[in-house]
């Protein structure tokens, strides 16, 4: 159903008039140019879509508007501040915790979400909590390492 839909998208007020059925993913990168989200496998398995909505990583490939009107929205471009990278963004760029770069935005997003919600997580709470985001080019140590790093650096602080 057509309507307005309104959310907070990092940290800003959106409002759109569209069907408030269709999927995150395209109005952010059709409608809103935040291309930064990825379409990976559209089945909410591999986690390139992934952003944070309310402090949760959720997939936005499988989310409707409908769902996410009234909450706040993270994607990857509302992490940097100000023009300085957020701590996770710093990491992985120091740690060389991507090769081709696509799954990069999703595994950050769902970082950030493991360290809103576990500051100081145990090598094996950041395993656990990134299972379900995949990377074809194996990046799997460095990333552990760079969530691991940011983690340091943020010292348990919620930015």
């Amino acid at each position: 159903m057509v309507r307005p839909v309104e959310f907070r998208l990092n940290r800003k007020r959106v409002r759109l008039e569209t069907d408030d059925e269709r999927i995150l993913l395209w109005v952010l990168r059709s409608d809103l140019a935040l291309t930064g989200t990825k379409y990976g496998c559209g089945e909410a398995h591999c986690g390139a879509c992934t952003v944070v909505v309310d402090g949760k990583a959720v997939r936005s490939c499988q989310t409707t508007l409908q769902e996410i009107a009234g909450k706040n929205v993270l994607t990857i471009e509302g992490l940097e501040r100000n023009g300085r990278l957020h701590p996770l963004q710093k990491a992985f760029l120091e740690h060389e915790a991507y090769q081709c770069g696509f799954c990069t935005p999703g595994m950050i997003m769902n970082a950030y979400a493991l360290l809103m919600k576990r500051p100081s997580p145990s090598k094996t709470d950041i395993l656990k909590g990134m299972d379900d985001n995949l990377c074809r080019c194996g990046s799997h140590l460095r990333i552990v390492k760079a969530i691991q790093a940011a983690a340091k650096e943020m010292k348990g602080g919620r930015r």
